[in-house]
């Protein structure tokens, strides 16, 4: 993020617009709207204000002369559109004297950029792509506007009117947020969007007791509370909505390792985030620790959210922490989310069942070599069942060895899929025999191991397969 969005409060003082023709026009226009103090210095000497609609309290100042010798005092901007090589001058001038400028088009003359805008009155929301395609960012709001409410701007208003009253009655912060989110989410929220201000009123009028409303207990504190979160195999689009609420309202996001940073930018700002997983051979907290973690947020009144790749309950040890909060008496709940072994066949393009060729799954891990040595490859024989290996990498000779000796045939197509939904995925496909020479090409993990007919099926197999075929073609074509 090289740009940050921040709120110009544009009544403070004069901005200085320098340009001429419907570029200027078309800032003037946007600085009106907002209530602005505009000193405009047409640079073709036609001031142009036909058809304006400003806001209560916008100013548009029409000035004359040279805006390169304009006093500056009190200027708390300057914009330049349409404005040719004065915007050029006037952004050295006002880098010179430390005043924010904005020369359109021109990133280099330019320390500050204008967003692509959604204005609801009192919620504004600015979409921006660094100044690289204003297009994007238009297509952006475009998206944003069809699915924010007309009246959010009026929600936001009603909540600004009675914030004070509300905060003098509930002491504890954790509990004033939740007291919000119950009315944005509820029924006096839902009041004030259909236009039903006046019984919105009425309603938040009838709360009796505010901290019981936030759901304090008898101790005055907040409810704690636990959910496991699946944050799926990396790619943040693959959060289920249910779980990016769950990130939104968390106090606390206790995570592992395999979370990739994108999904952790969906975690809310001022939320703590605390890791608690470990790399392959490298010492972690341990699960006893990580249960008292999520044990302790909770009986403080916050809402706890223990996030693990893939999905909690398929090798995430998930089990094992709900078993410690139910122990412990503390509320929690469970998110699933998209495990590698899917993600990858998505991906990948490996159906793991098909019809005639692939009736059963199976789903194993084999950390290390002496997680494999303790599985009954006997089981896993029948050529109509689809292996699923999860973190094999490491154990990925003794897994070929378990199941060649068990009796499945070393021309069984396998394939090596890391990173899966990641931009930096990779595959390597072949045939159970080349099992660890395939997982050698693999540059790092983590990694899932599909083994089974079903992989002939795969888009990296075609493709392998498809290669020689056109060898063929073209030496034939010589």
């Amino acid at each position: 993020m090289r740009f940050l969005p921040v709120f110009l409060d544009l009544r403070t003082g004069p901005v200085l617009l320098v340009g001429a023709g419907d570029l200027a026009r078309a800032k003037l226009r946007l600085l009106a709207a907002a209530g602005a103090h505009v000193r405009w210095f047409a640079t073709d000497g036609h001031h142009d204000v036909s058809g304006l609609e400003a806001a209560d309290g916008a100013q548009i100042e029409l000035a004359e002369g040279d805006p390169l010798t304009a006093d500056l005092r009190g200027v708390i901007a300057i914009l330049c559109a349409g404005a040719g090589d004065v915007g050029v001058a006037m952004s050295a001038r006002a880098k010179a004297v430390g005043l924010p400028v904005n020369v359109m088009d021109d990133l280099s003359h330019s320390t500050f950029i204008f967003p692509a805008i959604v204005d609801r009155g009192d919620v504004v929301v600015a979409v921006g792509t660094g100044g690289a395609s204003p297009v994007v960012a238009r297509r952006v709001r475009e998206r944003i506007e069809a699915v924010l409410p007309a009246r959010i701007g009026d929600l936001a208003g009603f909540i600004g009117r009675w914030r004070k009253q509300i905060h003098g009655r509930i002491p504890e912060f954790p509990l004033r947020r939740r007291f919000w989110e119950r009315v944005v989410d509820g029924p006096i929220g839902a009041l004030v969007l259909a236009g039903r201000s006046d019984e919105a009123e009425a309603a938040l009028k009838n709360i009796s007791d505010p901290s019981g409303f936030a759901g304090a207990q008898a101790t005055g504190r907040a409810e704690g509370s636990v959910t496991l979160v699946g944050a799926g195999p990396g790619d943040p689009d693959l959060l289920t909505i249910k779980a990016l609420r769950a990130l939104q309202d968390a106090d606390i996001v206790f995570y592992d390792e395999l979370v990739s940073p994108e999904i952790l930018d969906r975690v809310r700002r001022d939320a703590s985030r605390v890791p608690v997983g470990r790399r392959v051979g490298k010492p972690g907290i341990g699960q006893d620790a990580i249960n008292q973690l999520m044990i302790e947020a909770a009986k403080s009144g916050q809402r706890a959210v223990r996030l693990k790749g893939g999905d909690a309950f398929v090798f995430g040890r998930g089990g094992e922490e709900i078993e410690a909060l139910r122990e412990a008496g503390v509320a929690y709940s469970v998110v699933p989310g998209i495990t590698a072994g899917l993600g990858a066949a998505a991906q990948f393009e490996v159906p793991l069942t098909f019809r005639h060729e692939a009736l059963r799954i199976t789903f194993l891990t084999a950390h290390k070599a002496k997680d494999a040595d303790t599985v009954d490859w006997s089981a896993l024989t029948d050529q109509k069942m689809t292996v699923v290996v999860y973190m094999g990498m490491t154990a990925a000779p003794s897994v070929r060895t378990g199941l060649l000796a068990a009796g499945r045939s070393p021309r069984t197509p396998v394939g090596v899929f890391a990173r899966v939904t990641r931009p930096d995925s990779q595959a390597a496909v072949g045939t159970l025999d080349e099992l660890p020479d395939l997982v050698a090409k693999i540059e790092a993990g983590p990694a899932i191991l599909i083994i089974g007919d079903v992989v002939a099926h795969s888009a990296p197999w075609r493709r392998q397969n498809l290669h020689p075929v056109i060898s063929e073609i073209l030496e034939a074509a010589e």
